[in-house]
């Protein structure tokens, strides 16, 4: 039975997301369709293009994603606390930048005068539209629905672009969040295209290295806000979670592509290795080990869990979406007593 999306969110209990959309017709959403012969690589810069125009306008950032032939992945952070202190004009100017609007909400941005009830009800349009903008039902719908009114206008066609709904996972805890992550990251090498991050062309892991590639040097901090770009990646904090910066991963980015480059290197289903020390300062700090690591990062994924997290993390997460059990809770606390 399908679960509605609002209990799949608990924004209590996480903040983080993975999401994953697939195309429903033959035709790719990217790269090359053998059965057409046609090349859709260029839709690639489409989805990052209006990935990060809708960053820019939600607050949601993006930690990291990945855009394949046939589907795309992202892991998103809402942060409706700062949705929250944001004026009612602010929200107005960020959602008709998305959508046109009525009427009372395009003169209240003109700066022409509202009487008192037109000012109300202008206000209680914004009450709506400012939790829609730490929605992730909303983010979604608004970058695929984009994505596939350009892709049905270039094929010539009409009709359902996108499988049904997407899919959403949550994410309870650091372990999930970082392990999630290098999945989505290293999608292309799981699936053959690339044999290198520095190859995984239209992921978030290839962008960081682009970025610390243009940086100065010693530059550790580099994928902050660029030139051209209102709202790039999530940052990494370099260190521990702290409350002068909720918004960071609670990691070092650097410690993170090396703990994701050396997991790449174990891919092959025959040889896992193991992840050696100079890439281990992640691993230290979430306090798993090599075996661990690699159930969370390139086994437990493709079971489709609802959320991923240690088991306390779990039974709470349940409660709140109103279910009693998750699938996946035995395996999941295998996983995490083990190691």
């Amino acid at each position: 039975m399908t679960i509605p999306r609002h209990s799949q969110i608990s924004l209590d209990d996480t903040p983080y997301y993975h999401c994953i959309a697939r195309c429903v017709r033959r035709a790719f959403l990217c790269g090359e369709d053998h059965y057409s012969g046609k090349d859709f690589n260029h839709r690639r810069s489409w989805l990052v293009e209006q990935l990060k125009r809708q960053v820019s306008i939600f607050g949601i950032d993006i930690c990291a994603y990945a855009i394949m032939s046939n589907h795309y992945h992202v892991v998103l952070r809402v942060d409706r606390h700062r949705v929250r202190q944001w004026s009612d004009d602010e929200v107005l100017m960020r959602w008709t930048r998305l959508f046109r609007g009525p009427l009372l909400v395009q003169r209240r941005l003109a700066g022409e005068a509202l009487s008192p009830p037109e000012s109300a009800t202008v206000n209680d349009i914004a009450a709506v539209w400012r939790t829609r903008l730490f929605d992730v039902s909303w983010f979604m719908r608004c970058l695929n629905e984009s994505i596939a009114r350009r892709a049905n206008a270039e094929d010539g066609c009409t009709g359902r672009f996108w499988e049904g709904r997407f899919k959403s996972q949550a994410l309870l805890d650091n372990a999930a969040l970082l392990s999630c992550m290098a999945y989505v990251d290293l999608n292309p090498i799981r699936a053959g295209i690339a044999s290198r991050l520095q190859d995984s062309l239209f992921t978030s892991v290839h962008e960081r290295l682009e970025t610390l590639a243009s940086a100065q040097p010693g530059s550790i901090t580099s994928d902050k806000e660029r030139p051209g770009i209102d709202r790039p990646l999530a940052s990494f904090s370099e260190g521990e979670r702290s409350d002068a910066s909720p918004q960071n991963i609670p990691f070092g980015l650097l410690d993170y592509i090396a703990l994701v480059e050396a997991t790449g290197r174990c891919v092959r289903s025959d040889k896992r290795g193991s992840i050696p020390a100079s890439a281990r300062p992640a691993l230290n700090q979430l306090g798993l080990s090599d075996d661990q690591w690699f159930e969370l990062a390139l086994d437990i994924q493709g079971a489709s869990l609802q959320a991923i997290g240690a088991v306390t993390n779990l039974r709470r997460y349940a409660v709140a979406s109103g279910r009693h059990w998750l699938s996946g809770a035995r395996r999941l606390g295998r996983i995490f007593e083990t190691g």
